[in-house]
């Protein structure tokens, strides 16, 4: 039986190289994920493609207010 990949954790430099390759590779880019993960490095294409559909609802529901501000502290006692 083949593990589930889909649910490795990615790194915080893995997340950035992610980032940057989305800025690079467009939705035009012949194989895009292919060189999106090729970026990344230590992900398959379907991890990839996964990461960023992701992405994509998290936006979503910022976007439609199903995320809450956060509450920041005052800072008032920085000055």
């Amino acid at each position: 039986m083949a593990s589930n990949s889909l649910s490795s954790s990615w790194t915080m430099k893995q997340n950035k190289q992610f980032e940057k390759a989305l800025a690079v590779y467009d939705k035009d880019t012949p194989d895009r994920w292919h060189n999106i993960a090729r970026a990344v490095g230590g992900k398959s294409v379907e991890e990839v493609k996964r990461h960023y559909q992701v992405l994509v609802e998290d936006l979503n529901h910022i976007e439609s207010g199903n995320v809450p501000f956060p509450k920041y502290r005052s800072n008032e006692n920085c000055r």
